[in-house]
């Protein structure tokens, strides 16, 4: 697949409710959910994604995928490695502790008090399929270029540095983040530092 064509689909979601907003995540999940084709494709591996009744699935014989942990730690499958989610590019973490409401009870106190919060949450512009695995891998690291950091996910190019809680999204990736992050901070009033700005907006022109 090529790049151009990759970062339409990732667009797709975003242009096809475009006009509309979603009061939760769960509504804005199950609106996107229902938006999967054959051509759809995850944020950081460019798998294929599958249907199995309502699940969604990623197909690793499309993108090379293996997981960095097959296995949980009572030695039963490990099920997000064999699933899809939703990803926020900007994660909750980091546009949820700008508000005042984070700082009085967390994002469950967000999502109670914060009308603010709950469109910030539920704005697909910066929701992408992810499998599972690597959403929770990834947590509320921030994105960053890691050049002495080997890919734990098979074929899959996605580089995580746990130790220094970063994140190296592919470069097919990189301009559809970018973009999302200066969505939510023109949206939203999201702060940026100035580092990462330097960053996504150089990814802005790759």
């Amino acid at each position: 697949m090529s790049r151009f064509f990759y970062i339409i689909v990732l667009y797709f979601f975003a242009l096809t409710a475009s006009a509309q907003d979603f009061s939760s995540f769960s509504q804005a999940k199950k609106y996107l959910s229902k938006q999967i084709t054959e051509d759809s494709r995850t944020l950081y591996c460019n798998c294929g994604i599958t249907k199995r009744g309502k699940k969604l699935v990623p197909d690793t014989t499309s993108c090379g995928y293996a997981a960095r942990l097959p296995y949980t730690r009572n030695g039963k499958e490990n099920a997000r490695a064999n699933r899809i989610e939703w990803e926020h590019i900007v994660s909750a973490w980091e546009f949820g502790h700008q508000l005042q409401c984070w700082q009085q009870g967390g994002r469950k106190h967000c999502r109670k008090v914060s009308e603010k919060f709950r469109k910030m949450e539920a704005d697909i512009h910066n929701l992408a399929p992810a499998i599972g695995e690597i959403n929770g891998d990834r947590s509320n690291y921030r994105f960053s270029m890691l050049p002495n950091t080997e890919a734990n996910y098979g074929a899959c190019p996605v580089k995580i540095d746990f130790k220094l809680r970063r994140i190296e999204p592919p470069y097919y990736a990189r301009k559809r983040i970018a973009d999302a992050y200066f969505y939510m901070e023109k949206t939203y009033g999201l702060k940026i530092s100035t580092q990462q700005r330097k960053l996504f907006t150089a990814w802005q022109k790759q």
